[in-house]
């Protein structure tokens, strides 16, 4: 037997979460429909809602988007992490402009650059009213627990997502599919929550099997994590007479594709011996010392360490690199390279060791 969408509905319609992009003042604009569930991906809400409403102010409409380069959108995401979801809403704006028309169905959607197929189904169900459930680990987690599905994740999220789209063979659902998508995101986000869940408060507390079995917080269940490995990167701080710092841009591939960076070494598996780690430094010649300490970072698939060796160089920067002024260049750059400059708050300035000496 299916909760009834009805009850989830009605708890929505009292509860449902204050958040910028549900300003209820006339139907949702599928781009900022998007744009919120791109930076929701992997961010909390409570990071993404102040940097929604500048990102906004910044590219109002998908047309001021598609028309900016890279390098102010690269900016402007700077912070927010996992850097491939602002290439891809570049890119997927710059085909929406082209258009001249945003999609409304789940299949021309998928059709567009970077759109998933979560993406989607959220863009889908909420600006466009279509009878879809857009699965994101709240439904998965909802999900599994009123039906007590003990097939862990990742290899039950197929099964997860088909049991969610039976919710929409309820007439409630179908007739306001974009509320009941934000319900179950509500409902996973305050309710039934990964630990301590509120199950005393849940609309569908009698219906769901998890917590009829005690079982509700086990689920869902994970299976076993690989331990990430940890890789090494040397980095290199070059300042010039006025403070300013030495970056560059990262190939506009890859790992942080297109964002600012300290200069540095490859990151790898292996620790760097100092004289093989200076023949990746952008200058030769400098007289380099070493920072006190190291900056870690997680990313999905590995831990990362780097050091960070620091010279001065009053000349021109070296071709691929430019000079920028220390506070704009940690503003631009990804949390990674934030945490590598950050070695520097407890060093003395360049002047401060001259004096010393």
């Amino acid at each position: 037997m299916l909760p009834p969408a009805q009850d989830l509905l009605a708890w929505y319609d009292r509860h449902r979460r204050a958040l910028p992009w549900r300003d209820g003042s006339g139907p949702p604009d599928p781009y900022r429909v998007w744009l919120s569930e791109v930076m929701l991906q992997q961010t909390t809400v409570a990071a993404v809602g102040p940097r929604y409403a500048r990102f906004l102010a910044r590219f109002p409409d998908v047309h001021a988007l598609a028309r900016a380069p890279w390098e102010e959108v690269a900016e402007e995401w700077a912070g927010l992490g996992y850097y491939a979801r602002a290439r891809n809403l570049h890119a997927g704006a710059k085909a929406l402009a082209a258009r001249n028309r945003f999609p409304d169905t789940v299949e021309d959607l998928r059709a567009i650059p970077g759109i998933g197929p979560y993406t989607a189904a959220a863009v889908a169900a909420i600006a466009f009213s279509r009878a879809v459930v857009p699965t994101d680990g709240n439904v998965e987690r909802v999900t599994a627990r009123v039906h007590a599905e003990e097939a862990p994740l990742p290899g039950a999220k197929k099964r997860l997502d088909a049991l969610a789209q039976r919710w929409m063979d309820q007439d409630a659902a179908r007739a306001r599919p974009g509320d009941f998508a934000q319900a179950l995101f509500d409902l996973g986000a305050t309710i039934c929550t990964p630990k301590r869940a509120a199950c005393a408060l849940c609309p569908w507390h009698e219906c769901c099997a998890a917590r009829r079995q005690g079982i509700q917080e086990t689920l869902p269940r994970k299976a076993p994590k690989a331990a990430r490995p940890t890789r090494h990167g040397v980095h290199f701080l070059v300042e010039d007479g006025a403070g300013r710092i030495l970056v560059r841009r990262r190939p506009e591939r890859g790992l942080l594709g297109g964002m600012l960076e300290v200069p540095g070494t490859p990151w790898r598996d292996d620790t760097w011996a100092r004289a093989e780690a200076l023949t990746h430094a952008p200058l030769a010649g400098l007289r380099w010392t070493a920072l006190r300490g190291e900056a870690q970072h997680g990313f999905t698939h590995f831990e990362l360490r780097m050091t960070l060796l620091r010279a001065r160089h009053p000349g021109a920067a070296p071709e691929g690199c430019a000079w920028m002024a220390r506070d704009a260049a940690q503003a631009a750059m990804p949390t990674v390279m934030r945490r590598l400059l950050a070695l520097l708050d407890n060093e003395a300035t360049p002047a401060e060791e001259a004096r010393r000496r």
